[in-house]
């Protein structure tokens, strides 16, 4: 892959439920760029995310991923280019150690186990998570499952990072760290978050995105201090820009102000869990396990009766 480009063509994706979350997407990303991805709630910044290594496939239009346009045939190349970390680290670790899932990128890509736990011992330091490499990961703390999914990414060398929501879990300190750790990765660089002030700090360039489309790009500085853009699209300034960036002293943004932005992030994602969740139950159905697809339906019912307390807990920190 000679340059690591990401080209979205007029690419259109609809939900099962017929939810529209990318409506003629275009866009270009070129090799060494650091690119933060920002809009409201469902506006299709994860489903964008999801489409970059082909965990969901365009329905129309096209995408390019270095060499390859990105189809059935061509994803698991590219997956080798392009490491997707999740917004929530459960999603990704699976393993009985640490160890064992950061072993597990290497190990597919066919590598031996003498050069694999080199990587898991460079990707561990990488992220300050060597201590960790014996431990069960449902053993860690928020802040440490997030390392340790970042260690098992980047120790499969990608090209490409993609990230969701990096900082969501993660106490201050962790999120300077992880600031530093993205700024040290010297290739190229996407990022969706609402944590506009990592955006800033972290990304060059900024694209915003309304309604499954590119409604405004350009660099990072320029966007996120256009208040009347930013208000358009259901954002608000950075904090440093507001006076209250946290951890600075002095900051006026109380806990009940950070937890009504993580409730928006958490609403944001339980919709996209029970879509999946429908999606895999219809797959299921279709390899002839009904149980399972019972299962399956269940689980996205329950996720789905989820919204309306969620709602209600924006709705209360008001």
């Amino acid at each position: 892959m000679s340059h690591h480009i990401v080209e979205f063509r007029d690419v259109y994706y609809s939900y099962p439920d017929g939810t529209a979350a990318l409506n003629g997407l275009t866009l270009k990303i070129t090799h060494g760029e650091s690119v933060g991805i920002v809009g409201a709630n469902g506006s299709g910044k994860s489903t964008f995310l999801m489409h970059t290594n082909g965990y969901l496939l365009p329905q129309s239009g096209g995408i390019t991923v270095g060499d390859f346009p990105l189809n059935r045939e061509t994803r698991q190349e590219i997956r080798k280019k392009v490491g997707l970390i999740f917004q929530n680290p459960d999603d990704q670790l699976f393993m009985p150690t640490v160890y064992d899932d950061v072993a597990f990128g290497p190990l597919n890509l066919g590598l031996s186990p003498e050069v694999a736990a080199g990587r898991v011992e460079e990707a561990l330091r990488t992220v300050g998570g060597l201590a960790l490499r014996d431990k069960p990961p449902h053993h860690l703390s928020g802040g440490e499952k997030s390392a340790v999914a970042i260690a098992a990414v980047i120790a499969m060398r990608p090209d490409i990072l993609v990230m969701d929501e990096p900082a969501s879990s993660l106490d201050p300190r962790a999120r300077r760290y992880l600031i530093g750790l993205l700024n040290d990765f010297e290739h190229t660089k996407i990022i969706a978050s609402h944590d506009l002030d990592l955006i800033l700090d972290v990304c060059e360039r900024c694209i915003v995105i309304k309604n499954g489309r590119v409604t405004a790009d350009g660099p990072a500085a320029v966007i996120l201090s256009d208040r009347d853009l930013l208000e358009e699209n259901h954002l608000e300034l950075p904090l440093s820009m507001q006076g209250r960036r946290p951890g600075k002293p002095g900051g006026t943004m109380n806990d009940i102000e950070k937890l009504h932005h993580l409730i928006d992030h958490w609403i944001e994602h339980n919709v996209e869990h029970a879509q999946s969740y429908q999606e895999w139950s219809k797959k299921a159905d279709s390899a002839g396990r009904p149980e399972l697809a019972s299962i399956l339906r269940e689980i996205a019912d329950r996720t789905e009766g989820m919204n309306e307390l969620f709602r209600r807990a924006a709705e209360a920190c008001r």
